[in-house]
């Protein structure tokens, strides 16, 4: 199952990715991504709750990567590190289906395969961020 739950992010950050580069209407870009990818139902619903989590949470999700990376703005990030950050923010502080560390790793694998050179060393620090505050809010 994690091979088709990461199969499911690369859908939903690609969807994500192609809504913020080229104005995409969000469910016509999800849409056509999962039609071609002909995943399994349970692994495409994932991938489409993941996706519209996202959409919905944007304008918190881009408070929260501003609060926690001041120095970067977020719309003069690479479009693939914000949105691995945005997809990562969500399921972390938003979804609470995965365990933290499962979400962390999963931003840096992405960000290893799809990022620049420093994308995984910049997105695992600000991700460490996020979950600090994560883990002390859990533990209330």
């Amino acid at each position: 199952m994690t091979g088709k739950r990461h199969k499911a992010r690369i859908l939903a950050l690609q969807a994500l990715y192609e809504v913020d580069s080229v104005a995409r209407p969000p469910e016509t870009a999800i849409e056509r991504i999962l039609t071609e990818a002909g995943l399994h139902e349970e692994i495409s619903e994932f991938s489409l709750d993941l996706f519209r989590g996202v959409i919905k949470n944007m304008k918190e999700i881009d408070r929260n990567i501003r609060k926690y990376a001041p120095a970067y703005p977020v719309e003069q990030l690479a479009i693939i590190d914000r949105n691995i950050l945005r997809l990562a923010i969500f399921e972390i502080l938003f979804d609470n289906k995965v365990p933290i560390k499962v979400a962390v790793n999963e931003a840096v694998e992405l960000a290893k395969a799809f990022g620049g050179g420093s994308s995984a060393k910049f997105i695992n620090g600000v991700l460490g961020s996020v979950s600090a505050v994560a883990d002390r809010q859990n533990t209330r």
